[in-house]
Order: C-alpha cells, then structure tokens, then sequence
C-alpha cells in the first residue's frame, strides 16, 4: 500500500482497574489526538466477565475504528506509547488484571507474524468483549482468514457481557 494512503484500522480497549471505564475514556481520548490518524467510530462500553483468572473486577471493554495513514508498525507503537502514558504493567499473570489495554485487532488487509505481532490479531474469533462491541459500527468486517465479524459473532455467546447503561459509568 502506498505511504500516506489512509486505511481502516480497528482497536479493541479494555480496563479493569482504577476505574475501567475512566480509563477506556481516557484511552478513546487519546486515540483521537494518534498522529496521522482519525477516530472516526467507537462503540459503547461493555462490561465484560474476566478471561482467565476469575479472582479480579470485571473489564469494561469498548473497540475503536480509526482512519491512517501508520504502519501497522507504527500504529502498534503508538498502542503502546498510550499504555505506558497511562501507567500499564505487565499483570502477575496471562490475562490478569490491568489498567489499561490496547490491542491492534486489525489494520486494512495488513498481515504480519511475528514474535509479540500478529495481524489480524489471532484471538479475535473467540473473543466476545472484542466482538460485540466491534459489531456495533463494523459487522461487515472482514477478519482475514477467520470471517466477517457478524458471522464470528454468531459463534461466541453473549455470556458475561452486557453493555453498560451510560458511558462513564462503572
């Protein structure tokens, strides 16, 4: 794809510490003031069961579509810039608590694997707190290689997720 050519991208947020959906706000925030980059749709907040260890809060969970002109490269780079800015550590363990989380589900057909990378971000088909909210301004689009997310949501059962009655609310 040529340099400066603006493609959809898609950001799955989450938080489940020092109020998630402050943070997941916060997060939104600073997704639209990303370099060479619109927040053009972002979906309600969802309240989500933990994956994992079940001994922590609940996440609140959202999805952000953006316009860009970043590599996916660059475009995870800048995920990760707003994670540190906004204090996230590694949890204790997989899938354990955090404050905040951004995951680069998927950018324009853009494939890439590699150690820490993979595009189209491999757990997306099994994930529902990135599914339902996805669904809400992007149900025609196509995860490579796993389908369209309003097929994939078909799959995975809406247990454990329920949208929260306002933003900002937790």
């Amino acid at each position: 794809m040529p340099r400066g050519s603006w493609r959809p991208a898609y950001v799955a947020l989450g938080s489940n510490l020092d109020e998630p959906a402050a943070q997941v706000n916060r997060a939104f925030d600073a997704l639209s003031r990303l370099p060479r980059s619109m927040l053009v749709s972002r979906s309600r907040l969802w309240r989500t069961a933990p994956v994992g260890p079940q001994d922590q809060p609940s996440f609140v969970n959202a999805a952000a579509g953006l316009l860009t002109m970043l590599s996916p490269e660059e475009l995870l780079a800048e995920l990760q810039r707003i994670e540190r800015e906004m204090g996230k550590v590694q949890p204790p363990v997989r899938w354990g608590p955090r404050r905040i989380d951004l995951d680069l589900i998927a950018l324009g057909n853009e494939r890439r694997d590699l150690p820490g990378f993979r595009l189209p971000h491999p757990g997306v088909p099994e994930r529902g707190f990135v599914l339902y909210p996805l669904a809400e301004f992007a149900p025609d689009l196509l995860i490579v290689d796993a389908g369209r997310v309003r097929d994939l949501l078909g799959r995975v059962p809406a247990e454990g997720l329920s949208p929260l009655a306002e933003e900002g609310a937790d």
